[in-house]
């Protein structure tokens, strides 16, 4: 078994082609989600497919997806929200999970 030094880049950043050891996918698509309900609570920011978004995170109308399965499915359209709400740090938070986990 290696160790999880062995998993990393020469930069000492993980390397998700090599090994997921070091990435907390789950716990990042969880901020994100924050970062999103938070955004949608914003007077004017929700919309039909902000709606239908919601709907599919509570496992209305079908099984519930998962936060990580959700962002990758839908990452241009996060990205343009995170985008019209000039939110750099959700931005650089998507990057992460879409560079790392998806």
């Amino acid at each position: 078994m290696k160790r999880e030094s062995e998993h990393l880049q020469p930069s000492g950043q993980p390397d998700r082609y090599i090994s997921f050891c070091g990435i907390d996918c789950d716990l990042n698509a969880r901020r994100l989600m924050e970062v999103l309900d938070a955004r949608l609570l914003e007077p004017g920011r929700g919309n039909v497919f902000w709606d239908y978004f919601q709907k599919k995170r509570r496992g209305e109308g079908g099984p519930q997806a998962d936060d990580l399965f959700l962002i990758h499915s839908n990452i241009n359209q996060i990205r343009e929200f995170l985008e019209a709400c000039d939110d750099g740090a959700g931005l650089a938070l998507l990057e992460q999970i879409e560079v790392e986990c998806c």
